[in-house]
């Protein structure tokens, strides 16, 4: 049903819970050209046996599927129901604001219990490790949504949970490691010394602000470290099964869309990390446009970790010290270690392999913002739609009034449609730094970026 304002077409549109997705969709069904397999330390591609000191097998075989769709569980479906189908929300406050003739819709993910769409593949993720026989999981938080999310979907199905979260958002976003703690996770600053991944950080850098590389090195080793396998290690973006889970984001979007009166979308835009809120927006439409649909999609970065328009496609590891398998992907080098941004999110060295393959196929744009106009952005929006977005969201946020000012300029009607992947009220720090006028931009330079990749020239090339 569409629920309506007397003077426009629908503001809010909402599916009945009896049009959330049954299945998940897999792009790698629908590439011209097969993937590139994960790589070992041998050079050679890995095998399922070799990933399962990490994750159970039931989530192996998502990770190595072709299958086009693959079926949701039901246990899974009955906790989405709480918050999904989310919202797709037309910002008719904004395009007064900007005066564009442009419609703009976001999709609405900040409804969720945890804030963030994180929670579509924790509750996932959860529920399969649950019937694997899994006891503990460990994982890793960048800005602390993922974190979040996992602890919660954890608590859900009866498992323990612990989470490595960089320590510069540890230290930026005290209330995320709160939320953690209140779901019944526990949460340490990476490095930390209770690892040897974190030790040998911090004996070169005391000082080591931390990176999503560094927390996955320490909590991948603990998993592999519990011989009784009872624990596992659980990635909240990057890898295909997370990628895959989110698919429900843009399934929702393009019947919303529907229900709204648009015939398609123009411009469909999210934010991108390591890739999971853009497969979940995206990948839908990419669908689309492998058979013919004419839409940009757009992948938005910040200037300060800029892997898919200033790294290089190449095969590199997911950590830091060597623990993951050598993943086929736009990276910046795994020792590479981003300013420290309030987008915690979004600061990874490397991005999805799926969405590397569709960015190298041409299905999907990648463009970098810098900090200070996201802020921006974000303050606009928070002023005339009243939800204050997450510094992540507020990347695909930029790009879409960047977008909406263009076809102002030119005069054209477009729908453009965003990523609203999470809401900012634990990020009020980042906010007040920027009204202060204590923010500023930052883009590594091009040798930084040089000596950062350095660390995988001896790798397997692609």
């Amino acid at each position: 049903m569409a629920v309506s304002n007397k003077n426009a077409s629908p503001v809010k549109i909402i599916l009945p819970e009896s049009e959330m997705p049954k299945q998940w969709y897999n792009i790698a069904a629908d590439f011209k050209t097969p993937m590139l397999p994960p790589l070992g330390p041998d050079g050679k591609p890995i095998s399922p046996e070799m990933m399962s000191a990490i994750f159970p097998m039931n989530l192996i075989e998502q990770e190595m599927s072709s299958k086009r769709w693959i079926d949701i569980p039901d246990e899974v479906r009955e906790i989405l129901f709480k918050w999904r189908p989310s919202p797709l929300v037309r910002a008719v406050a904004l395009e007064r604001l900007l005066g564009t003739p442009a419609r703009i819709y976001y999709k609405n993910e900040s409804v969720s219990p945890a804030g963030s769409h994180k929670l579509n593949t924790a509750v996932a993720q959860a529920y399969y490790n649950k019937i694997a026989g899994t006891k503990h999981i460990t994982t890793e938080t960048g800005a602390g949504q993922w974190g979040s999310a996992l602890s919660y979907a954890c608590t859900v199905m009866g498992l323990s949970c612990k989470v490595y979260m960089v320590k510069v958002s540890f230290e930026q976003k005290p209330f995320r490691k709160m939320l953690m703690q209140t779901w019944g996770g526990t949460c340490v600053a990476s490095p930390t010394d209770q690892t040897n991944a974190g030790r040998s950080v911090l004996a070169k850098d005391p000082n080591c602000p931390g990176s999503l590389a560094i927390a996955i090195s320490e909590a991948v080793e603990e998993a592999v470290s519990d011989k009784t396998g009872s624990t596992k290690y659980a990635l909240g973006s990057v890898l295909n099964h997370v990628m895959l889970h989110q698919t429900i984001i843009g399934q929702e979007t393009k019947k919303q869309l529907a229900l709204a009166g648009e015939k398609k979308a123009d411009v469909v835009i999210a934010c991108a990390g390591g890739g999971s809120n853009l497969a979940g927006l995206a990948f839908p439409f990419c669908k689309d446009k492998i058979e013919g649909a004419n839409i940009d999609i757009v992948a938005v970065e910040p200037a300060s970790c800029p892997s898919l328009t200033r790294g290089t496609f190449a095969y590199d590891l997911g950590d830091m010290s060597g623990m993951t398998p050598l993943l086929p992907m736009y990276t910046l080098g795994h020792e590479f270690i981003p300013d420290t941004i309030h987008a915690g999110g979004l600061r990874y060295h490397g991005m999805s392999p799926l969405v590397s393959k569709a960015v190298q196929d041409g299905l999907i744009e990648a463009r970098s913002i810098g900090q200070t106009e996201c802020f921006d952005a974000a303050l606009k929006f928070a002023r005339s739609e009243g939800i204050v977005p997450a510094p992540e969201s507020s990347h695909a946020l930029a790009m879409a009034m960047r977008e909406a000012v263009k076809a102002k300029e030119e005069g054209k009607e477009k729908v453009i449609v965003f990523g609203l992947s999470g809401h900012g009220l634990l990020d009020l720090v980042g906010y007040d730094k920027y009204m202060s006028g204590a923010l500023s931009d930052f883009a590594p330079t091009d040798g930084q970026i040089a000596a950062s990749l350095a660390c995988a020239e001896g790798f397997p090339k692609p």
